[in-house]
């Protein structure tokens, strides 16, 4: 069992986002769905919690109701290697939400993701500050981080 599972809040949609975040990670499946019973606070027979993993990872989605909002306080990261891979996540996760900044964009649902080529934080690593500070000052001028652009700037500035 995962020592710590992210537990993400929905109004009453919980069931949609979880399918809507399985149709884009490839490597997913819903594990168990819990119902709500006479003693409420949801109407008898609906989605409670749905148990989920993407990726290897464990989630449990709630219905519970209006109360609370997600911000951009808590995120979720995607590591791609590729530039094909950036483009999918974003494309995928971005559709009907909200792009934002420095590969930084909100889903339907309100839920930030941040979508990163792993070239990033290797080039922002490097002992060589003047590449560091270039790589950096690109990416503030992005939206979806573009991994060539990076590439231009830590070899050439």
């Amino acid at each position: 069992m995962q020592k710590i599972t992210p537990f993400l809040w929905f109004n009453n949609d919980a069931e949609e986002a979880v399918e809507f975040y399985r149709s884009i990670f490839k490597n997913s499946k819903t594990n168990r769905v819990a119902r709500y019973g006479s003693a409420g606070p949801g109407p008898a027979g609906s989605v409670m919690t749905i148990e989920f993993e993407l990726e290897g990872l464990l989630f449990t989605a709630l219905n519970g109701g209006p109360e609370f909002k997600f911000n951009e306080s808590v995120s979720f990261v995607v590591n791609c290697e590729t530039q094909a891979e950036v483009d999918y996540y974003w494309e995928k996760l971005s559709a009907g939400g909200k792009e934002v900044q420095c590969g930084w964009l909100k889903d339907k649902y309100g839920l930030s993701w941040q979508i990163v080529p792993t070239a990033l934080p290797r080039m922002l690593k490097d002992k060589d500050p003047a590449k560091r500070q270039r790589v950096f000052a690109a990416m503030m001028q992005m939206v979806k981080l573009d991994i060539a652009t990076f590439q231009r700037a830590y070899d050439h500035g």
